[in-house]
């Protein structure tokens, strides 16, 4: 082989050694916890009895008062309850045995946390423990009613104004 041959070969495979390396030492995205949804699921803790998923607060317009959504799983066979604290406050749920309650859907009132003051967009820190269990602070995200599918958890039940999200042209405005 002659002297270019070679170095084309050489320069080809730096190339994709380079390329193909950088998967290597990348963290892989799958493999990561997250909450895909517009709660947070609450970490486990050994002696926990109740778990929490995609908590999340929907507020009034004003902020002041809000719902407590979320799904509480309890897999034990005895039921459970589930100590949650907030900005001074506090409130225990009790989850029947192998049962699954869902706050805020179906048969399920969600929970009215009053006087949080705390707007749409931003998290309310809240303290959730259960059974034996070492309670975890999580901030929980406060969305209000401008999404369908919590329009009808908003507290008090008015519908939220959300004409500030709405691009201009779809009031008549713009071009």
């Amino acid at each position: 082989m002659n002297s270019r041959t070679l170095a084309s070969l050489a320069l080809g495979a730096v190339l994709a050694l380079g390329v193909t390396g950088c998967a290597a030492i990348t963290p892989q995205a799958t493999t990561l916890m997250y909450s895909p949804s517009d709660g947070v699921n609450v970490p486990d803790t050994d002696g926990a009895a109740v778990k929490v998923l995609n908590a999340v607060v929907i507020a009034d317009e004003q902020g002041a008062d809000g719902n407590l959504v979320a799904a509480l799983v309890n897999a034990s066979d005895s039921s459970a309850r589930l100590n949650v604290d907030w900005g001074g406050q506090s409130l225990t749920i009790t989850v029947p045995a192998n049962d699954t309650l869902s706050l805020g859907t179906g048969d399920v009132e969600p929970v009215l946390l009053e006087g949080i003051d705390t707007p749409a967009g931003a998290t309310i820190p809240m303290y959730f423990q259960s059974g034996d269990g070492e309670g975890v602070l999580v901030q929980v995200p406060v969305l209000d009613g401008c999404l369908d599918h919590f329009a009808d958890l908003v507290p008090g039940g008015e519908r939220t104004d959300c004409s500030h999200l709405e691009h201009e042209s779809a009031r008549g405005g713009g071009h």
